[in-house]
């Protein structure tokens, strides 16, 4: 198995204009989760402005090569939602630019969030020794999920009913787990089993088969451990928010804010972020000479730029646009991610992702 072996629904998004003759016309792939932001007449009338008649279609970030390698002369870039897929896409023209990020997090409610901080569990002895609190005070007002903690709660086989032993939440059952889509085909948790891995080999990250063996165990029991994995981060947030059986998620912060600014996000809801972390790097692939002036106006225009903020993203160079942008639906979210003190991994290559998630899933 590898990361572009499942296959997902794709979603053409055509916008219903017809191009004057000074536009020129693009069409690319973008990750699933830009879909409502392209789809934004905003966001249209702005590319117009920039002379660019863009036709996009919604994928996997990991799906892309395929379907470029299947249809080689349809595309003209690809937008993935991290810069680890970019490299198995073939980058005719230029070094890959990178318009706007999104740190990954872990969405809970405040119930669960007053849970994990009791003392109560806190020290709770395990294989490992004793487990230590999983929550810590960031700087910028941000909550921090210590993913060293837990990693050791999970290899402990820490319990929801350890950690709430009063039964206070009868929906909190089994092992303590965060709830991740598919890292086959989803690059949000392709990228958490490389954060895990990270603190699994030592602090280091992951560069040959002996650390891929020496981690294996631990991410083949944090993936197969969920159950049936969902195809998509709308899935997740949806069980997230009916409360069935998933009470911690991990996912995009824009995925959040993005609800946020609708009106959708409930008010107990808090936005952890991980203490060890990559973010995702949403980064525009020229496939052909044709998609440099799309490039150049995700770079720098800053119409798109203010309202990829208002979709969530975070600019790059404006790490507290999004807050911003998002006003009083902003509470909880970290004013400028750059700020909280949490440590950026650097991810592992492509190859030896393959063959982490290729581990986690038992596919050896």
């Amino acid at each position: 198995m590898v990361l572009v072996a499942a296959v997902g629904v794709v979603i053409a998004v055509r916008w219903p204009h017809s191009p004057g003759p000074a536009l020129t016309r693009v069409s690319g792939l973008i990750g699933s989760e830009k879909t409502e932001f392209f789809n934004s007449p905003e966001v249209q009338q702005a590319l117009r402005n920039d002379k660019l008649d863009v036709h996009v279609t919604s994928s996997g970030s990991w799906q892309m090569a395929q379907q470029v390698a299947a249809k080689p002369t349809a595309y003209d870039f690809a937008f993935p939602a991290s810069s680890t897929a970019t490299s198995s896409l073939k980058d005719l023209n230029s070094v890959p630019v990178r318009p706007f990020y999104s740190p990954l997090v872990v969405i809970a409610n405040r119930s669960t969030v007053d849970l994990l901080l009791r003392d109560s569990w806190n020290g709770v002895a395990g294989p490992m020794g004793k487990v230590p609190p999983l929550l810590k005070s960031g700087q910028d007002g941000a909550e921090l999920l210590d993913m060293d903690a837990y990693r050791q709660a999970v290899a402990a086989n820490l319990t929801w009913g350890a950690v709430d032993p009063q039964g206070t939440r009868k929906d909190l059952r089994g092992q303590l787990l965060i709830s991740t889509t598919d890292p086959a085909s989803s690059s949000s948790a392709a990228l958490y089993l490389a954060v895990m891995s990270y603190l699994a080999n030592g602090q280091q990250v992951v560069t040959d088969q002996s650390g891929i063996d020496r981690v294996g165990p631990l991410l083949k029991q944090l993936v197969q451990s969920q159950g049936a994995l969902l195809a998509s981060s709308d899935e997740l947030f949806r069980d997230f928010l009916s409360g069935v059986g998933r009470p911690l998620i991990w996912t995009y912060e824009s995925e959040a804010a993005g609800l946020a600014r609708a009106g959708k996000l409930p008010q107990d809801t808090v936005v952890l972020y991980p203490d060890t972390t990559i973010q995702s790097d949403h980064t525009v692939v020229e496939l052909t000479k044709n998609a440099e002036p799309f490039a150049a106006a995700m770079q720098n225009d800053p119409v798109l730029r203010q309202l990829a903020a208002r979709f969530g993203f975070r600019p790059s160079g404006d790490p507290q646009a999004m807050v911003q942008a998002l006003g009083e639906r902003g509470t909880g979210f970290a004013a400028d991610v750059t700020r909280i003190g949490s440590f950026q991994v650097a991810p592992p290559s492509t190859d030896n992702l393959q063959k982490l998630v290729n581990a986690a899933k038992g596919s050896n």
